[in-house]
Protein backbone atom coordinates (compact mmCIF):
# COMPACT_ATOMS: atom_id res chain seq x y z
CA UNK A 1 0.00 0.00 0.00
CA UNK A 2 2.91 2.35 0.73
CA UNK A 3 4.13 2.03 -2.85
CA UNK A 4 0.75 2.96 -4.29
CA UNK A 5 0.44 5.87 -1.85
CA UNK A 6 3.84 7.12 -2.98
CA UNK A 7 2.99 6.76 -6.67
CA UNK A 8 -0.39 8.52 -6.41
CA UNK A 9 1.09 11.30 -4.28
CA UNK A 10 3.87 11.73 -6.82
CA UNK A 11 1.36 11.83 -9.66
CA UNK A 12 -0.81 14.48 -8.00
CA UNK A 13 2.01 16.67 -6.67
CA UNK A 14 4.26 16.83 -9.74
CA UNK A 15 3.51 19.54 -12.30
CA UNK A 16 2.43 17.17 -15.08
CA UNK A 17 0.23 17.87 -18.04
CA UNK A 18 -3.18 16.24 -18.13
CA UNK A 19 -1.99 13.72 -20.72
CA UNK A 20 1.05 12.78 -18.62
CA UNK A 21 -1.15 12.33 -15.54
CA UNK A 22 -3.39 9.95 -17.49
CA UNK A 23 -0.35 7.94 -18.61
CA UNK A 24 1.00 7.89 -15.04
CA UNK A 25 -2.38 6.76 -13.70
CA UNK A 26 -2.56 3.95 -16.26
CA UNK A 27 0.91 2.77 -15.17
CA UNK A 28 -0.18 2.73 -11.51
CA UNK A 29 -3.28 0.73 -12.39
CA UNK A 30 -1.21 -1.68 -14.45
CA UNK A 31 1.23 -2.24 -11.59
CA UNK A 32 -1.67 -2.83 -9.19
CA UNK A 33 -3.38 -5.23 -11.58
CA UNK A 34 -0.18 -7.21 -12.21
CA UNK A 35 0.29 -7.57 -8.45
CA UNK A 36 -3.37 -8.55 -7.96
CA UNK A 37 -4.01 -5.50 -5.78
CA UNK A 38 -7.68 -4.41 -5.59
CA UNK A 39 -8.21 -1.59 -8.07
CA UNK A 40 -11.02 -0.02 -6.04
CA UNK A 41 -8.52 0.65 -3.23
CA UNK A 42 -6.16 2.38 -5.65
CA UNK A 43 -9.00 4.54 -6.97
CA UNK A 44 -10.05 5.44 -3.43
CA UNK A 45 -6.45 6.29 -2.58
CA UNK A 46 -6.22 8.54 -5.64
CA UNK A 47 -9.37 10.44 -4.66
CA UNK A 48 -8.10 10.85 -1.09
CA UNK A 49 -4.68 12.06 -2.27
CA UNK A 50 -6.19 14.57 -4.71
CA UNK A 51 -8.53 15.92 -2.05
CA UNK A 52 -5.71 16.19 0.48
CA UNK A 53 -3.48 17.98 -2.05
CA UNK A 54 -6.20 20.55 -2.77
CA UNK A 55 -6.91 21.26 0.91
CA UNK A 56 -3.19 21.40 1.80
CA UNK A 57 -2.54 24.04 -0.87
CA UNK A 58 -5.24 26.33 0.49
CA UNK A 59 -4.18 25.82 4.12
CA UNK A 60 -0.48 26.53 3.52
CA UNK A 61 -1.09 30.02 2.12
CA UNK A 62 -2.52 31.27 5.41
CA UNK A 63 0.09 29.84 7.77
CA UNK A 64 2.39 32.04 9.79
CA UNK A 65 5.56 30.57 11.24
CA UNK A 66 7.76 31.42 14.22
CA UNK A 67 11.33 30.11 14.28
CA UNK A 68 13.15 29.34 17.52
CA UNK A 69 16.73 28.26 18.08
CA UNK A 70 16.28 25.41 20.52
CA UNK A 71 18.87 25.62 23.25
CA UNK A 72 17.08 25.84 26.59
CA UNK A 73 13.94 24.62 28.37
CA UNK A 74 12.65 28.21 28.40
CA UNK A 75 12.00 27.99 24.66
CA UNK A 76 9.43 25.24 25.31
CA UNK A 77 7.53 27.50 27.67
CA UNK A 78 7.52 30.34 25.17
CA UNK A 79 6.59 28.10 22.25
CA UNK A 80 3.70 26.57 24.20
CA UNK A 81 2.09 30.02 24.21
CA UNK A 82 1.99 29.93 20.40
CA UNK A 83 0.00 26.69 20.35
CA UNK A 84 -3.12 28.65 21.24
CA UNK A 85 -2.68 30.93 18.20
CA UNK A 86 -2.63 30.37 14.45
CA UNK A 87 1.16 30.70 14.39
CA UNK A 88 3.04 27.46 13.73
CA UNK A 89 6.38 26.75 15.37
CA UNK A 90 9.58 25.43 13.88
CA UNK A 91 12.84 24.77 15.71
CA UNK A 92 16.28 25.20 14.26
CA UNK A 93 19.67 24.25 15.55
CA UNK A 94 22.43 26.74 16.08
CA UNK A 95 24.98 23.97 16.00
CA UNK A 96 25.75 22.79 12.48
CA UNK A 97 28.23 20.30 11.08
CA UNK A 98 30.18 23.13 9.47
CA UNK A 99 31.04 24.43 12.94
CA UNK A 100 32.71 21.18 13.96
CA UNK A 101 36.51 21.07 13.90
CA UNK A 102 38.00 18.96 11.16
CA UNK A 103 40.82 16.52 11.89
CA UNK A 104 44.17 17.32 10.39
CA UNK A 105 45.31 14.57 8.08
CA UNK A 106 49.09 14.42 8.05
CA UNK A 107 49.17 11.77 5.37
CA UNK A 108 49.58 8.94 7.89
CA UNK A 109 46.17 7.37 7.23
CA UNK A 110 45.45 6.10 3.71
CA UNK A 111 42.20 7.30 2.12
CA UNK A 112 40.68 3.82 2.17
CA UNK A 113 41.26 3.33 5.92
CA UNK A 114 39.55 6.23 7.71
CA UNK A 115 37.50 4.39 10.31
CA UNK A 116 37.44 5.28 13.98
CA UNK A 117 35.57 6.78 16.90
CA UNK A 118 34.56 10.42 16.94
CA UNK A 119 33.00 12.86 19.39
CA UNK A 120 30.88 15.88 18.43
CA UNK A 121 30.31 18.53 21.09
CA UNK A 122 27.31 20.88 21.14
CA UNK A 123 28.49 24.45 21.66
CA UNK A 124 25.24 25.58 23.29
CA UNK A 125 24.48 22.82 25.80
CA UNK A 126 27.93 21.13 26.06
CA UNK A 127 26.45 17.69 25.45
CA UNK A 128 28.37 15.22 23.32
CA UNK A 129 27.51 12.69 20.65
CA UNK A 130 29.95 9.81 20.29
CA UNK A 131 29.88 7.71 17.14
CA UNK A 132 31.93 5.15 15.31
CA UNK A 133 32.69 4.68 11.66
CA UNK A 134 33.93 1.53 10.05
CA UNK A 135 35.26 0.32 6.77
CA UNK A 136 32.80 -0.99 4.24
CA UNK A 137 34.10 -4.19 2.72
CA UNK A 138 32.72 -5.06 -0.72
Amino acid sequence: MATYRYLTNRMTSLPLTTDRKVIEWQKILSIAENNKFPLHLITKLKRHTQHKTLTDKTDDKNNKWATFAYHSPKVRKISSLFKQTDIKIVFKSTNTIQQQPRPKNHGTTPNHNKSGIYKLMCKTCNKAYIGQTGLIHP
